[in-house]
């Protein structure tokens, strides 16, 4: 007991150091959002400026598993951080010399991105290292709180910052939560035991033709990483257009509180979850995504801020329950020793969807979807009259026809047997008995 007490402490502290980068890299991601959006004036622009950020560190996640399973996790956590500054620096360089266009902020998010394939992989690889098999629902609980920072904490925090401050003074802010995360980790890392490291040659194909036999080596998992991959494509327009559909006719003020208020609901569904926990993985992640894809369509079919409000608060609520329940089912369903590269091959076929909303999303709502809900656009007197017309209005279509979609998968995933068989059988103590906040 004291071990594992020790070593949950020792997980502790690098969850707080992910806490803190969390936030900073939310603070630039809204910040660099309204700065595009208010110079450019296009939904395009904000989209390409997420699939900077995000495309690289997909991309490279696979290596950054073959990585993590071979050396020091905890020193390629301390190189991610480390090195992702690069980028964070070029930006703000640009930025004070009066040259951050678009294509500057573009080349800054993807430098940074490369150096976070790093440390994604071997951050998670890390919670099967130091914790027990009971722990993983906790831990992946708080994991997710950690990274929900970046939506609960940032975009009030940025709203507040913008009113008073230039996007120079954000990214130093950035620049320096990186720089605590890395004392973080090297703390941690000097205090834990040498972990010998592998000493046959590396080769990454083979490793990584390994992680994929551990995913696809039993149907379900690679049904349900499937799956998924198809939710967080209706996911991406959300978190891409979100923003645009807010700016076209509130501020960013406005903006920073609504992203917050809203993502306040990760803390009542991490409160929940808590108090009841989960039981029935498989039926609680269809019910998940029924309930998420029908708050996203609540959420665009209006441009009263509390009704997008209400529902984006109801939709975080339901990500607790949806991740929780991923997690554990993958987690219990690979061997230990092929995490990091099952996590790597995960992370980038789960979040393909994204990336393919990411590159159509800003240029379907801009070119398609904004110009039919316009004064005299095509749908502008039939579903016009239900949602309204004018700026930002083809977004919200968007989002509800993403939201329904999104809830007719929900729909189907309970009853797919492949998925049914990963329903994990733990220990009484394996979910959290109380608030993981």
């Amino acid at each position: 007991m004291e071990k594992r007490n020790h070593s949950f402490g020792k997980f502790l502290m690098l969850w707080l150091g992910q806490f803190i980068s969390s936030i900073g890299s939310g603070l630039t991601a809204f910040a660099l959002g309204v700065y595009i959006f208010q110079t450019t004036g296009s939904a395009a622009a904000v989209s390409l400026t997420t699939l900077f950020a995000f495309f690289p560190t997909i991309l490279l996640n696979p290596a950054g598993g073959v990585l993590a399973d071979r050396f020091d996790r905890r020193l390629m956590m301390i190189c991610g951080d480390l090195f992702s500054a690069i980028g964070l620096f070029y930006m703000l360089v640009c930025f004070r010399s009066g040259s951050l266009g678009p294509a500057q902020v573009y080349i800054g998010v993807a430098i940074s991105a490369i150096f976070v394939a790093l440390l994604e992989p071997a951050y998670k690889a890390t919670i099967t290292d130091l914790l027990d098999k009971d722990d993983f629902s906790k831990a992946s609980g708080m994991m997710q709180l950690a990274a929900s920072a970046k939506y609960l904490i940032s975009p009030w925090l940025g709203g507040l910052l913008l009113m008073r401050v230039s996007l120079d003074i954000i990214l130093i802010i950035d620049i320096s939560t990186l720089a605590l995360t890395v004392i973080i980790a090297a703390m941690v890392r000097k205090s834990l035991p040498v972990k010998k490291e592998r000493r046959e040659k590396l080769q990454f194909f083979r490793d990584m033709k390994e992680g994929w036999k551990a995913v696809a080596g039993k149907d379900g998992v690679l049904a349900l990483v499937v799956l998924i991959s198809a939710a967080t494509f209706f996911l991406g327009f959300l978190q891409t257009l979100l923003s645009p559909m807010i700016l076209s006719f509130s501020t960013s003020d406005v903006l920073g509180r609504v992203e917050t208020i809203s993502a306040a609901g990760l803390l009542l569904g991490s409160f929940i979850m808590g108090i009841k926990p989960i039981k029935r993985y498989v039926k609680t992640l269809s019910a998940g995504f029924v309930l998420a894809g029908l708050f996203i369509a609540l959420l665009g079919a209006s441009t009263r801020l509390m009704l997008i409000t209400s529902a984006g608060f109801l939709f975080f609520c339901t990500l607790p329950f949806i991740n929780t329940s991923a997690d554990v089912m993958i987690r219990c369903s690979i061997p230990d020793e092929l995490q990091g590269r099952a996590w790597g091959l995960i992370g980038i076929l789960t979040q393909m969807g994204y990336i393919l909303a990411y590159a159509c999303a800003g240029l379907l709502a801009d070119y398609v979807f904004n110009p039919m809900l316009e004064e005299g656009g095509i749908l502008s007197g039939s579903v016009g009259k239900i949602i309204g017309v004018g700026p930002g209005r083809g977004i919200g279509f968007m989002l509800m026809l993403s939201g329904l979609l999104m809830l007719i998968l929900g729909v189907f995933i309970g009853r797919i047997k492949l998925i049914r068989t990963l329903e994990p059988e733990l220990g009484p103590d394996s979910a959290p008995s109380r608030p993981t906040m």
